[in-house]
C-alpha cells in the first residue's frame, strides 16, 4: 500500500467516528419531531422515534469505540461526543415531560447536573481536563434504557417500570456528579 492510499485510509479512519457523532446530532430534530407528533399518542409516531432514538444511541456506542480502536481521537469529537449525548437525552426528557408522561423534577435534576458538570469542566480546564468517569459511563447507558423505555409505544401498565429505571438514572446522575466535582475540586486546588 502506498503512502497515499494510507493517509486516505486513515483520513476516512479519522472522519468516520466524527461523522457518526455529527449523524446522532442531526437525528436529535428527527427525533424530537417524531416523538412529538400528535401528542405522543400515536404508537406509530413513537415507534419511528424510537427507531431514530436507538439508531442514535447506537452510533454513541461504536463513534467512540472506533476513535479509540484506531486511535483516532480527535478534539473535535472530545468535545461533541458529549455534546450529542446531552442534546439526545435531553431532547427527549424535555419532550416526555412536556407531555406528562416524565416528571419535571426529574428532566430538570438531569439538565441540571449535564450544565454543572459541563460548565465544571470549561473552568477547570487550564489546570486539567476532568475525563469521563466510569460513573458518567454508567449513568449515560442508563439514562439512555430509562427515556427509551418512555419512548416505545409500551402499555400503559408498565409505566412503574419506566418510571423505576429514570428514578435508578435521577440517582446514578446525581452520584456521578459528585465524582465530576470532587476531581474539579483537586485541579483547582492552589
Amino acid at each position: 500500500m502506498s503512502t497515499k492510499a494510507g493517509l486516505h485510509w486513515n483520513t476516512h479512519r479519522v472522519h468516520l467516528p466524527n461523522a457518526l457523532t455529527v449523524l446522532r446530532i442531526v437525528f436529535v430534530p428527527l427525533f424530537v419531531w417524531f416523538l412529538a407528533a400528535d401528542g405522543g399518542t400515536n404508537w406509530r409516531w413513537r415507534l419511528a422515534a424510537a427507531v431514530v432514538f436507538i439508531a442514535a444511541s447506537i452510533t454513541d456506542r461504536y463513534d467512540g469505540h472506533l476513535a479509540r480502536r484506531w486511535e483516532v481521537v480527535s478534539d473535535f469529537g472530545k468535545i461533541a461526543d458529549p455534546i450529542a449525548d446531552k442534546a439526545l437525552i435531553g431532547a427527549g426528557l424535555v419532550v416526555l415531560s412536556l407531555q406528562g408522561r416524565v416528571w419535571w423534577w426529574m428532566t430538570v435534576v438531569i439538565l441540571a447536573r449535564e450544565l454543572l458538570v459541563t460548565l465544571l469542566r470549561f473552568i477547570v480546564i487550564r489546570r486539567g481536563v476532568i475525563p469521563a468517569a466510569k460513573g458518567g459511563k454508567i449513568k449515560t447507558v442508563v439514562q439512555t434504557v430509562a427515556v427509551g423505555l418512555f419512548v416505545l409505544p409500551l402499555p400503559v401498565v408498565l409505566d412503574p417500570l419506566c418510571l423505576a429505571v429514570m428514578a435508578v438514572a435521577v440517582v446514578l446522575t446525581i452520584w456521578s456528579a459528585w465524582a465530576y466535582f470532587v476531581a474539579g475540586a483537586k485541579l483547582l486546588r492552589p
